[in-house]
């Protein structure tokens, strides 16, 4: 709910180009995806996990 009837400039440009592009959202989600839903290979993380190598606490020793 807004509080006032105010909408600023850039507001009314988004609103207007959503309107005139209803497919841009769902693009966004689409490339979001891509990049950051991606299936994770349980097994190779496991593998990972275990071939990692614990940080010496001091870096320069």
């Amino acid at each position: 709910m807004k509080l006032t009837q105010y909408v600023s400039e850039f507001e009314q440009f988004l609103n207007g180009y959503k309107h005139d592009h209803p497919n841009v959202e769902e693009d966004q989600r689409r490339g979001w995806r891509i990049w950051w839903d991606h299936r994770l290979d349980l097994d190779a993380v496991d593998r990972q996990k275990q071939d990692s190598v614990p940080p010496n606490p001091y870096y320069y020793s």
